[in-house]
């Protein structure tokens, strides 16, 4: 049966549906990037809240800019925003559950009028975000707001036709200024560091740009909290959608799957209120920093430490690659005496257990996460998550040849070629840059290090440059499986 609001009273399965009316709900979040993990997080602890009868005025309103975002658009109009989410257990057992915390999903570009009136009405108090990495148009190597972006420069010119989140969230707070309401809170929920600060830096550079003393109001009166979200969320498969018909009956056109694991820890800094998250399991703390730091250098940089080593060597998913003693040794070693020392203080945390719990996670064959999801947008990623270890520790005098050699391991896979003369895809905003850069390694081994708006000035750093091009030597010389050999036997770092 497909998924609607009508077939709920029908619905036949062992799947947990929607314990509450979602007529009588009301929309006060506005999200854009709905995505897998949007659904498998935010959208999931909302619906634990409703179950409960609580949160009832804190329904989501999806919104799109992107082309891509049309699908999820014709999607959720047809299963009137309820999806199926399967929790895969690392024993095997699965737990289905049809979330109802979506009521609508608006794609801008059909009506930028309705889009910019929505985030303007008054019961909308929070607009969210997860829109990767690269959405906060941030210039990776000054931190500032890139206004030389072309689709920025377009909003400028045309702010009645706004065409980017930062255009239609900017001319909603001006529109609600106008009207005297109060603004709402803009809560990122995407992978980088000080996550709110950036999102409050880069609208408050977007509104200024536009007006100066608008950008003001913006920085005095917003509020952007800091968030930490972790829970693994795989590329939604055919397999997936025929694992919801075969086992609850449901003809879900986009399923989400997730792992059994679910973290967010959010700053409690909101202008009209908020959902009763700390009820639902989040963890509402005065300071996330510590607790980003922790997910962002540990988890998302082993990630990144697990992919490219992995695609090379022959694994195309997380898991068997994690379960190599080596692999999940490097990245235990790497967590110890590069990433442990630049974290913060964390009082009552397990780094230990967090570190081993992370390898048994990656693990979970069950959630079947892909080496490929985890190798793509390198260019958004390396430099937000693994570079700051590189730069603390360089500063600091520690150790950085475990991160000089996966910094390496993503050269030699973005020459697009594996050991085996296989292509690669370079899946990546920069694909053709990096891969230009990567092209050029036999003639200038540095050559990748030297793009400077990923890297910065380390190519001029022989602390770092010289694992770096042992590492890249043995990956061409060796192949992967071999080279993390004798980086765990040392003779790289030497």
């Amino acid at each position: 049966m497909k998924l609607s609001n009508n077939a709920l009273a029908n619905l036949q399965t062992d799947a947990e549906l929607p314990r509450y009316d979602r007529s009588q709900l009301r929309a006060g979040i506005v999200h854009f990037g709905v995505g897998g993990f949007h659904r498998a997080h935010q959208a999931m602890y909302l619906d634990q809240l409703m179950n409960e009868g609580k949160a009832l005025d804190w329904g989501i309103i999806g919104m799109g800019v992107m082309p891509s975002d049309a699908r999820m658009r014709d999607v959720l109009a047809e299963s009137d925003g309820l999806y199926t989410l399967m929790v895969k257990n690392p024993d095997g057992s699965v737990e289905g559950r049809v979330i109802g915390s979506i009521l609508d999903f608006i794609y801008a570009p059909d009506d930028l009028q309705r889009a910019i009136e929505q985030l303007a009405d008054p019961q909308i108090r929070i607009v969210s975000l997860t829109v990767t990495e690269g959405g906060y148009n941030v210039n990776p190597v000054t931190g500032e707001f890139d206004q030389q972006n072309q689709a920025i420069l377009d909003d400028l010119g045309n702010p009645d036709q706004p065409r980017t989140t930062f255009g239609l969230i900017c001319a909603a707070l001006k529109l609600r200024r106008e009207r005297g309401i109060a603004p709402f809170t803009v809560m990122s929920c995407d992978n980088i560091q000080g996550n709110g600060e950036v999102a409050r830096k880069m609208f408050g550079a977007f509104a200024s740009a536009s007006d100066r003393e608008f950008g003001a109001w913006v920085q005095r009166h917003v509020p952007f909290p800091n968030s930490m979200v972790d829970r693994i969320t795989p590329v939604t498969t055919e397999a997936d959608r025929a694992e919801v018909s075969e086992r609850y009956g449901i003809d879900d056109a986009w399923p989400v799957v997730c792992e059994d694991f679910a973290q967010w820890v959010l700053e409690d800094k909101f202008t009209s209120g908020r959902p009763p998250f700390e009820e639902a399991g989040v963890q509402l703390v005065d300071d996330v920093v510590p607790y980003e730091l922790m997910k962002l250098r540990l988890l998302n940089a082993t990630h990144q430490g697990l992919c490219y080593f992995g695609h090379l060597a022959g694994y195309r998913a997380v898991h068997d690659a994690a379960r190599n003693p080596l692999f999940a040794q490097f990245l235990l070693r790497y967590m110890k005496t590069e990433a442990e020392p630049t974290l913060r203080p964390l009082p009552g945390v397990d780094l230990d257990a967090y570190q081993n719990k992370l390898i048994a996670r990656y693990s979970n064959e069950h959630v079947a996460d892909t080496i490929a999801r985890l190798c793509a947008d390198s260019s958004d990623r390396i430099p937000k998550w693994l570079v700051p270890v590189i730069r603390e520790n360089l500063a600091t005098g520690g150790e950085v040849a475990l991160s000089a050699a996966i910094v390496a391991s993503w050269a030699r896979y973005a020459e697009g070629v594996d050991e085996n003369g296989e292509p690669i895809e370079v899946v990546d905003r920069l694909a053709d840059q990096v891969r230009a850069a990567a092209a050029c390694q036999a003639e200038d081994p540095l050559a990748f290090l030297r793009q400077r708006d990923l890297f910065g000035d380390l190519v001029e750093d022989e602390r770092f440059t010289a694992p770096y091009l042992r590492a890249l030597d043995s990956l061409h010389a060796h192949g992967a499986s071999k080279t993390l050999e004798a980086i765990m036997g040392a003779e790289l770092s030497a």
